[in-house]
């Protein structure tokens, strides 16, 4: 997302409220269902999720706690990225003024990297929880973790803030915006700085850290079998919450990468094929925030739990926030 640059030749007159060159048609409005379905989708199953979190003492664990962070990134992606990026995507004779352009490239460039390192934490949980159970449950409690979302939010926030100040996005004013250019404009060597900020490196600590956990877990399997006999059923339920966490990384790699080697393809070769990939991996990248609602659905129980006593609003009873939500009762 911070790597490339987009332009179109449709000539719009800038200004801090949106103008249409041309009317939707009947095929635009048939592609706005979809988008609107996905949108909600988006926004729903991960307010499902931050409302579950933050209701159900149960719930508010450290690990749950980097999941609730990354639910709130994608539910800013699909509130306020997503419809600003389909509606261009449908429209591309639609324009915004420069206000509301700053502020979604500000979103998308922001979110794309909390959401990395989030992942990144995630993983890192996972392995700190399986390596070492007992030394984990002692040091990395919810003021630790709440600790370091805070940082990793702001220091994003920080980061991305310099990147587009210094590539001139926010002091560059153009008199005259052409529509679809409402990306960040970035020169090659921040560009491969950025590359490897905030892709390389997060990934790179994803993958390693995830090969390790299944290392862990193999080398643990027959000893969590032998232990459930004698009470000692927390092994078993860290390896299959991490078995959940690790599908959730693997579908976040699958929708981030290809889209991030395509745009560093970009810098150096300007060929339409190039150009044509990256166009198709961008809705991918963005379309990861509405399959984590799914995730959590197929994988965690207490997710399922959650949605119908939300659903049949037994969350508004007194006591609510102490019900099981872990497994029926």
């Amino acid at each position: 997302m911070n790597l490339t640059e987009e332009h179109q030749e449709t000539p719009c007159v800038h200004s801090n409220f949106s103008c249409l060159e041309n009317s939707p048609t009947a095929v635009d409005l048939l592609l706005y269902m979809p988008v609107g379905i996905v949108v909600s989708l988006t926004v729903c199953g991960n307010l499902v999720v931050i409302i579950s979190i933050c209701h159900f003492k149960q719930l508010q664990t450290p690990t749950n706690f980097l999941v609730l962070s990354l639910a709130m990134v994608d539910l800013l992606v699909g509130g306020i990225v997503m419809p600003l990026y389909f509606i261009t995507w449908i429209d591309p004779g639609r324009c915004f003024g420069i206000v509301y352009c700053t502020l979604f490239k500000i979103a998308t460039y922001c979110f794309t990297c909390i959401s990395v390192y989030n992942v990144a934490l995630i993983g890192l949980d996972r392995y700190l929880a399986l390596s070492n159970p007992f030394h984990y449950s002692m040091k990395m409690t919810v003021k630790v973790t709440l600790r370091m979302i805070g940082i990793l939010w702001l220091n994003s926030f920080i980061y991305n803030m310099v990147l587009l100040y210094l590539n001139g996005d926010f002091t560059d004013k153009k008199e005259n915006m052409k529509c679809g250019e409402c990306v960040g404009q970035v020169n090659t060597i921040w560009a491969i700085v950025d590359f490897v900020i905030a892709f390389v490196l997060p990934c790179s600590m994803i993958i390693i850290l995830n090969l390790n956990i299944f290392a862990i877990a193999k080398m643990h399997a027959n000893k969590i079998r032998s232990v459930r006999k004698n009470d000692h059923g927390s092994m078993a339920s860290e390896w299959k919450a991490a078995k959940s966490l690790g599908i959730l990384v693997a579908v976040f790699l699958m929708c981030s990468v290809p889209y991030y080697v395509c745009a560093f393809v970009e810098i150096y070769v300007r060929r339409k094929s190039v150009d044509i990939a990256v166009s198709i991996t961008v809705p991918l990248l963005y379309l990861n925030s509405s399959i984590n609602p799914i995730i959590y659905a197929l994988f965690y129980p207490w997710f399922q739990r959650s949605v119908k006593l939300i659903l049949t609003l037994r969350i508004c009873g007194s006591e609510s926030s102490m019900l099981n939500v872990q497994r029926e009762t």
